[in-house]
C-alpha cells in the first residue's frame, strides 16, 4: 500500500496521507514518497499548489515510534522531519487541510503549510512532545510562534493545552473552520485561487514573505521587494495585461 495518495484537481495537487490505521503517524518511507511526489509536481508546469490533508479520521498522528527511538544522531533524527520539511520548504503554495487530530511531529506537518483550514468537528492540535518526555523537534516551537504567538507556543507546549478547531483559529493557528464533509473542496478551492497565478510569481513572492523576519525597517522592507518586482515588470503576464489596458484607453480616446 502506498502511504500517501497523490490526485490533481483544478491544477491543484492533493496529498493525502494515507495510512489510517495508524492515523497516518510519518515514517521514513512515507517522507519518501512525500519528496518523490514533490519532485514531480514542482516540475510540472499544469500544477500551481498543493493540498496536504489526511486518511480516514486523523490528520497525522506524529513520528514513528520505531523510527524516532532508532535516531541515535543529529543526522538521522533529521530524517524524521524530512517530509514535513520537503513541505515547508516547496516553492508551491500549501494548504493544509485537518480533517483530524493533529499530534507532536503531525503538528509539524500543519505548521509546514502557508494556511491550514480545519473541519469543524474532528480538528484538533495537540503539541504533545513533552507529554511523552521528549523535547519538541524539526522546529516545532519556532514556527508555532512565528504563526501563533508566544503565549499559544507556550499554552500547546508546556501547559498541554489542545486546541479544538475554533480556537486554533482563534489565536491564528489555522486560517479557517469548516464542515468536515466540505474540507478537501474548500481547501482545493483555496488553492485553486493561487495556482490560477504564475507559478513562479507565486514561488517567488512566497520566497519574500517567509524571509521577512530579516527586515527591521522601513528602507530594508523596500529594497526586499524592489529586485522581485522589477522581474515580474519584464514577464509577458504584467506586459500584456499593461499593453492590453493601454489598447483601451487609446481605442477611447
Amino acid at each position: 500500500m502506498s502511504l500517501i495518495i497523490s490526485e490533481v484537481r483544478d491544477r491543484v495537487g492533493i496529498l493525502t496521507l494515507n495510512d489510517p490505521d495508524r492515523r497516518n503517524a510519518i515514517t521514513l518511507a512515507m517522507n519518501d514518497e512525500i519528496g518523490a511526489v514533490l519532485d514531480q509536481w514542482e516540475a510540472d508546469d499544469v500544477i500551481g499548489a498543493l493540498v496536504l490533508t489526511g486518511a480516514g479520521r486523523g490528520f497525522c498522528a506524529g513520528a514513528d515510534l520505531d523510527d524516532l527511538m532508532a535516531g541515535s544522531n543529529a543526522e538521522e533524527m533529521k530524517a524524521i522531519y524530512d517530509g514535513f520539511l520537503r513541505i515547508a520548504h516547496t516553492p508551491l503554495p500549501t494548504v493544509g487541510a485537518v480533517n483530524g487530530a493533529a499530534v507532536g511531529a503531525g503538528m509539524n506537518m500543519v505548521l509546514a503549510c502557508d494556511i491550514a483550514i480545519a473541519g469543524r468537528d474532528y480538528a484538533k492540535f495537540d503539541s504533545r512532545f513533552l507529554q511523552i518526555g521528549i523535547h519538541p523537534g524539526g522546529g516545532h516551537t519556532w514556527r508555532l510562534r512565528q504563526i501563533a504567538g508566544r503565549s499559544t507556543t507556550m499554552a500547546m507546549v508546556i501547559f498541554n493545552q489542545i486546541l479544538r478547531a475554533d480556537r486554533a483559529k482563534e489565536v491564528g493557528l489555522i486560517w479557517d473552520v469548516v464542515d468536515d464533509a466540505d474540507l478537501v473542496d474548500e481547501a482545493v478551492a483555496l488553492a485553486a485561487l493561487a495556482a490560477g497565478q504564475e507559478k513562479e510569481l507565486n514561488a517567488r513572492t512566497k520566497a519574500s514573505i517567509l524571509t521577512l523576519d530579516t527586515v527591521v525597517e522601513s528602507d530594508q522592507a523596500v529594497e526586499h521587494e524592489i529586485h522581485p518586482q522589477l522581474w515580474s515588470m519584464s514577464q509577458p503576464t504584467f506586459r500584456t495585461l499593461v499593453e492590453s489596458l493601454q489598447k483601451n484607453i487609446s481605442s477611447k480616446g
